[in-house]
Formats: C-alpha cells, structure tokens, sequence
C-alpha cells in the first residue's frame, strides 16, 4: 500500500460521523443567517431551543435501544398518555408534584408493558411498539377525551416558558442537557453501556459472555416510557395545556435523530453526542423553514426525508467502504503475484 493511501486511510478513521455532524450544523447555521436576518437573534435561538426539547428527551433512551437492535415507537404515545393524565389529576385538584410522580410512574410502567412483551415473549420490537403506539394513544383519549386541561399554576407555566437568567438558554433545555450527559456517561463509560453495545453487536456472543440480556432490555424500556412520561410533562407545562393528542408525529423526528447521529438499524453502533448534534441539525433546518414560513406539510416531508436518508447514508457508505476495501485487496493479490511471477 502506497503512502498516500495510508494517509487517506489514516484520515478518514479521524473524520468520524460526529465531525460531519458539526460541520453540517454550521452549514446550516451559515445558511440561516444568510437566509433571514432574525436567524441569529436571542429570541430566535431561544425558541428554536425549546421547540426541540420534547424530541430530544424521548430520543435519549430510543438511542440506546436501538443500539441492542430493537426499537421503541411508542414514545410519542406515552407523552401523550402522561400530558393527558396530569390534565385529570389537575382537573381533580391533585397537588402537581403528587401529580407529576403519577406520570413518571404510568410512564415506568407503559415501558415496563412493552418490555415485558418483547423480552418475556420474544417478541419482535417493533409489532409490540406499533401495538402499544395505538394502546397508549387510546388510553390517553380515554383518561381526557377530547377536551382540554389548561390554567396550571404560574410557577410551572414559568418552568415551561422560562429561561436561565441572564442567557437565552430554555430551562427545559437546562434538564435535556443534564440527562444527555447522564446518558453520554453511561453509554460509553460504565459496564452498562459496554453491555449494550455487545448486546447490538452480537446478542448470543454477549449472552453467554454473561450479560444479562432481559434485565438491560427491560430496563432500557422502562428508562424509555419514564422519560418520555417526563417529555409530556415539559410539553403540558410549556403550553399550559394538556391535550390527548400531543407529542403526535414525534416518534418520527426522535427515530429521524438517532438514526442521522449514527446509530444503526442493524445495532451496536452510534453515540450520544452524535444524536445530540443530529437534534440540534434538525431543531435549525425546521426553525429556517419556519422562519421562510414553508408550510407544516413541508417540514413533515423534510423529517421523512432525512429519516430515509438516515437509513440509506451508512449502508451506501458501508457498502462503498467494503468495495474499497476489496479492490485494494485485489490490487495487493495482483501485485504479489507480479512480484512472484518476476522472482
């Protein structure tokens, strides 16, 4: 192998998705203060921050589920579900954090229910998280109907709308960043994210290296319902109103982030950091569309779009990286027979 191909070997380990992540961030950054004048304004980047925050807190766990080859389309039910049952317990006078420990607990125990079905009857991921989307979405018109639950306390309308003093910063975001260095801590620095990414890799090489493979599950899925119960209370309080069918649509955003920060369908592979950036690539690109006032249905075509692209961009690349890989090989076989052949 030539040096230059070394070299271009050795510079394509270092530039990893997250880096392409970054620059496609300031892409889009550059291209919004081109595009409008109000891009770069405090209000603007206050709101473009606490428009995301919901997607981004249901996408955490997501992300590390879908790192042990499983899926969890249930999320955006499951904020519904908590908004709507905080609505009843309010209607009913029931003191709010008496009210927001329900939640979280109905949030634990909807993902308790989806992994019970996937890892006590092995069942396949995905038809349980479709069945209990439409489950939990049910029980949620069920527990409010079709009306809605507005008039909370001050204080927590301030939580929802409010900011770090003196900064731009959201204080919902302030709890977003908290749990995404949680999690970034536990997936790439304890044993409990060592396992999950064994699990994704290889499940029966991790089994019977003793991971206990229903436990993780089962645990991840209840991390999964509990935070997305918790997205629903940020989402309530940040429009004062509880409402059966919020958070609809967001599990395709999350799945659209976890899937463009690099984690794989196939599993095994991905990071916090490069879902935070995908969040935060796709925050800016609907705030610029926003602001260009495109349409809703637009911004529904454009997060398909980058879902597709998601899924399609590492396979292309994987497959283009094993050509590669091939032809070099051919080239070196090739090369040593010329050489044998001369001697």
């Amino acid at each position: 192998m030539s040096q230059s191909q070394r070299s271009t070997r050795r510079l394509a380990r270092r530039v990893g998705w997250e880096t392409i992540l970054a620059l496609l961030v300031l892409i889009a950054v550059i291209g919004g203060t081109v595009l409008n004048k109000d891009f770069l304004t405090v209000e603007n980047w206050s709101n473009l921050l606490a428009n995301f925050v919901e997607i981004a807190l249901i996408a955490l766990p997501l992300s590390l589920i879908v790192i042990t080859n499983e899926i969890d389309l249930s999320v955006a039910s499951m904020l519904g579900l908590s908004s709507s049952l905080l609505g009843l317990l309010w209607q009913y006078k029931l003191p709010i954090p008496l009210g927001i420990v329900i939640c979280l607990l109905a949030g634990a125990l909807c993902g308790a229910l989806n992994g019970f079905l996937i890892v006590r009857f092995r069942l396949p991921s995905l038809a349980v998280t479709i069945g209990t989307l439409a489950l939990f979405r049910g029980f949620a018109y069920i527990v409010l109907g079709d009306k809605a639950v507005a008039d909370y306390p001050p204080e927590y309308a301030e939580f929802g709308l409010g900011v770090v003093p003196y900064t731009f910063i959201p204080l919902p975001f302030v709890l977003f960043i908290i749990l995404a260095l949680i999690f970034w801590v536990l997936l790439h620095h304890t044993t409990v994210g060592r396992n999950i990414y064994a699990i994704g890799g290889n499940q029966m090489a991790a089994r019977f290296s003793g991971v206990n493979i229903s436990r993780l599950k089962m645990l991840l899925f209840i991390a999964s319902g509990v935070i997305s119960a918790l997205a629903g209370i940020v989402f309530t309080f940040r429009f004062s109103s509880s409402r059966a069918d919020n958070g609809t649509g967001f599990e395709l955003s999350a799945i659209a982030a976890v899937f463009l920060g690099g984690v794989t369908v196939q599993g095994g592979k991905g990071t916090v950091t490069g879902v935070v950036l995908s969040l935060l690539l796709i925050g800016i690109i609907n705030n610029v569309l926003t602001l260009a006032d495109v349409a809703s249905e637009i911004l529904r075509i454009v997060t398909g779009s980058l879902l597709i692209i998601s899924i399609l961009l590492p396979n292309l690349i994987a497959s283009t990286h094993e050509r590669w890989r091939l032809m070099q090989r051919q080239k070196e076989i090739t090369r040593l027979g010329g050489a044998s052949v001369a001697k």
